[in-house]
């Protein structure tokens, strides 16, 4: 096997190395290795002893998995890879032919790295930036627009924080939440988020001339807090939004742990008339348990189901089934991370609502957003 993907990726001008030895195979991973093609079984080892090793040594190369095991397995197998911090490119099934080699080579090299919002360097932030950052407000908001499939029209649109750092530009929520959270600083960034985004939300109008509906992302910790209904009424008072227009989401994986603190305010809430979205459905516990108690009305698929789902009968499943379990509770189910036509055809194939992603646009600031939306709605 070795012998053949070496002369398919020399007749493609691409320099290769094969071995099943562990001990030459880490001896030969040198920085100028730009792909890793790992046999799951080998005589000596196998695939996932190899990835916790690659893990342990902070590997960044690509990798293509290759293996005859089941295709539950290789999917797993990929999930292990990922949640390690490594990336897989893709799969070939044993046996495979040369020209299915050859178009995975060929995809690997036109896409390079894989696709992301934004770079993700890892840079030092200190503990006091972060608390200048909060007392400064130097957040902005950026919004991406969310389509209802039914008929292409913008319905709502999801407000998302950006830090807009002094001397280091614009940087992206990955780098600083979990720090926040660790801080005791994301109650006060909710409220500096949720201040901006409802004094920004009358710029954005459908073509009647009524607003959309707005999408806050709420901290768990935020909700602990028993007066959490009363302030956010004020506050929509204060910018005369009504709670109608506005869906307060909540990510799923805090629910289990701070649902019984949770759900006096959640109630409230709902009695006041705001909606409640569950958020990245599928990617916490007890998600059952969750949905016969929260009174949300809204169900977001998590976009790691939604750009997987063509390539992993799992995540397709999951898709499938949760717009099937949203509509049978009565709630609209909304797939975050929509990038293509085809993930677009099947979400509308299955009767999902609404979608949000790249294919129609990644999140924009207000005046960007505004003149997005005109064009899309030929206003």
């Amino acid at each position: 096997m070795g012998r053949l993907i070496c002369d398919a990726t020399n007749t493609m001008g691409i320099p290769c190395s094969a071995t099943s030895d562990p001990g030459t195979f880490f001896r030969e991973l040198t920085p100028e290795v730009t792909l890793i093609m790992l046999d799951l079984i080998m005589p000596k080892t196998d695939g996932i002893e190899i990835l916790r090793l690659l893990a342990q040594q902070g590997c960044r190369i690509p990798i293509i998995f290759m293996s005859g095991v089941g295709k539950r397995i290789l999917e797993s197998a990929e999930q292990l890879a990922g949640s390690l911090g490594l990336s897989v490119v893709g799969h070939l099934s044993k046996p495979f032919r040369i020209d299915q080699l050859e178009a995975v080579l060929h995809r690997q090299i036109a896409e390079g790295s894989p696709r992301s919002e934004h770079a993700v360097l890892h840079i030092p932030i200190a503990d006091e930036e972060l608390r200048n950052a909060i007392v400064q407000e130097q957040f902005v908001v950026h919004y991406q627009p969310q389509v209802q499939l039914s008929n292409n029209r913008v319905v709502g649109i999801e407000a998302l924080v950006r830090w807009k750092h002094p001397h280091r530009g614009l940087i992206f929520p990955d780098l600083f939440i979990s720090r926040m959270e660790t801080l005791g600083l994301i109650d006060q960034l909710g409220w500096i988020v949720a201040t901006c985004g409802l004094k920004e939300f009358k710029q954005v109008v459908t073509p009647n001339g009524t607003p959309t509906v707005l999408s806050l992302n709420v901290s768990i910790f935020s909700l602990r807090d028993l007066q959490f209904t009363d302030y956010f009424m004020a506050l929509l008072r204060q910018h005369d939004v009504s709670p109608h227009n506005i869906i307060l989401e909540i990510t799923e994986s805090g629910l289990i742990k701070e649902l019984s603190s949770t759900l006096d305010v959640l109630t409230r809430l709902r009695m006041k008339e705001v909606k409640l979205s569950v958020d990245d459905f599928g990617t916490g516990y007890a998600m059952m348990q969750q949905l016969r108690l929260v009174p949300a009305t809204e169900l977001k698929i998590d976009k790691s189901f939604v750009q997987n789902m063509h390539t992993s009968d799992s995540d397709r499943v999951m898709v499938q089934k949760t717009v099937e379990i949203g509509h049978d509770l009565g709630m609209n189910v909304v797939a975050e991370g929509v990038e293509t036509i085809e993930q677009l055809e099947f979400l509308r194939s299955i009767g999902c609502d609404v979608v949000q992603g790249h294919l129609f646009s990644r999140p924009l600031p207000i005046d960007q957003l505004v003149a997005w939306i005109k064009r899309h709605e030929g206003i």
